[in-house]
């Protein structure tokens, strides 16, 4: 049965990760308001955003091409968080739950794209 981008798992895990990034970077101090919030909300939302561009691809080479970018800009995500980490934006606890829920979604949209790779052959 065919799934709308939005209804997969890894979209709904990325997109519930999103969220909370959202609402952490509105803590963040003053002088990040151009800085690190909005990298850090972009690089979230370019995860969901190449997951939906994948879904809407047809070609499974090319498919799989954009969920590369999508793993790329998790781990861009994840930078951001250590550095909010390291600059005290946010604490060990919310630190450590949101990497790895970012690698929970790596491992997923990896083996998302090993099944993509097995059923082009």
């Amino acid at each position: 049965m065919y799934k709308d981008f939005h209804e997969l798992d890894i979209w709904k895990d990325g997109y519930n990760l999103l969220m909370q990034i959202y609402d952490l970077s509105e803590m963040f101090a003053e002088g990040e308001k151009y800085a690190l919030a909005p990298q850090i909300r972009r690089s979230g939302n370019s995860i969901i955003a190449n997951i939906a561009e994948a879904h809407g691809r047809y070609n499974f080479p090319d498919k799989i091409r954009v969920l590369y970018i999508s793993r790329g800009e998790i781990v861009e995500t994840r930078s951001h968080l250590a550095v909010a980490f390291g600059r005290h934006y946010i604490n060990k606890e919310k630190f450590i739950k949101l990497n790895e829920g970012y690698k929970k979604l790596t491992k997923n949209l990896n083996l998302y794209i090993n099944n993509l790779s097995n059923n082009k052959k």
